[in-house]
């Protein structure tokens, strides 16, 4: 039967400083010569992503932007885009300016992706991502408003602390047209991240998209964090890490070895390459 095999990175694929071990790096190498269907399906770009997955390259279009997109191996036009409409993009533009919020705005401008920010807004959660991307030939500063807005956006980051994020938060879920993750920082030093995504875009929707793309008949799925749910409840089987949220564990076919004990790599060799 043939399987699609889909795993987040941040907390499940990476150890905790935010790369993968020689070991995992190893067996997704071994995995991918094998033949197996092993892809990944992340909230980072695909270009954050290949440099936390380097030294290995999944064969497969893999999933970026929390299911925004699908990209094939050029990476140049998504196979699958996921986006918002222009008045959801008006709306949220709308949103930002009355909770004086400015966001990271990642969007396609003259058939480039770029991110785009206000200059003379940024604080310190923005910079310590900024200066973590020096050589990324997306960042797009900007001092003015309609610059920051341009183009057409399908992502937006919001970085401070809880208490001013959480009442933008809190409109845009009543919005209900979006799809949000609101918490901590994985390897910051306390910022909160709000993300906005599409509504239509969840790593589920891309998983069962890329699923028929590839003609497979199941789905098998990794993942550590409450953003991994609707990718678990789609999957026909589903491993959850010993360090992921106590409500995919719940819900998880198994439990894997943490992420800093490279449990999915483990699974692999168990069950893949008879190790």
């Amino acid at each position: 039967m043939r399987t699609l095999f889909v795993s987040d990175l941040d907390g499940t694929l990476l150890h905790s400083e935010g790369c993968l071990s020689d070991r995992t790096r190893r067996v997704l190498g071994r995995v991918t010569e094998a033949g197996a269907l092993f892809t990944y399906a992340t909230a980072r770009s695909v270009h954050s992503a290949r440099i936390v997955t380097q030294g290995w390259r999944p064969s497969l279009p893999v999933i970026v932007y929390n299911g925004v997109m699908i990209l094939g191996e050029k990476a140049e036009t998504p196979l699958v885009f996921n986006t918002f409409s222009a008045e959801e993009r008006g709306w949220l533009r709308g949103s930002f300016k009355e909770a004086k919020i400015s966001p990271l705005v990642y969007a396609f401008i003259e058939g480039r992706e770029r991110v785009s920010w206000r200059e003379d807004r940024t604080n310190k959660g923005t910079e310590a991502y900024l200066a973590k991307r020096q050589n990324d030939r997306r960042l797009r500063p900007c001092m003015e408003e309609e610059a920051l807005f341009s183009g057409e956006a399908f992502y937006y980051t919001c970085i401070g602390t809880r208490e001013e994020l959480a009442p933008l938060y809190e409109r845009l879920e009543r919005w209900g047209r979006c799809r949000l993750t609101f918490q901590r920082e994985l390897y910051g030093q306390g910022e909160w991240w709000l993300e906005v995504m599409p509504y239509q875009a969840t790593k589920a929707h891309a998983a069962l998209q890329l699923k028929e793309w590839l003609g497979c008949e199941r789905l098998v799925v990794f993942g550590d964090g409450l953003n991994d749910l609707p990718l678990f409840q789609v999957a026909d089987a589903c491993y959850a890490m010993e360090n992921g949220a106590q409500a995919l564990k719940e819900r998880a076919t198994g439990i894997l070895k943490k992420n800093d004990e490279d449990g999915v790599a483990l699974w692999l060799e168990e069950h893949l390459l008879n190790v």
